[in-house]
């Protein structure tokens, strides 16, 4: 998880791929509206595609460590 930092002074503290201030939310957000890992490389040039993995496994990591809330 070294691609992935949280630093109170870049985004305020949003995770973001390290080095840039990417945050990890537009690259889900941008995954969650249709975009291929080729249209996100595209978009932002100083990522790579283990950027853009990592990006993916940090979002899995938190989810599996939230409490499930229902919309229902």
């Amino acid at each position: 998880m070294d691609r992935i930092t949280a630093d109170p002074q870049i985004c305020n503290g949003k995770p973001v791929i390290t080095g840039t201030r990417i945050m990890v939310r537009n690259i889900l957000g941008m995954m969650a509206g249709g975009y291929s890992m080729t249209k996100i490389l595209e978009s932002y040039q100083e990522l790579t595609s283990e950027d853009v993995q990592a990006a993916l496994e940090y979002a899995a990591k938190v989810i599996d460590e939230e409490q499930v809330v229902s919309f229902g």
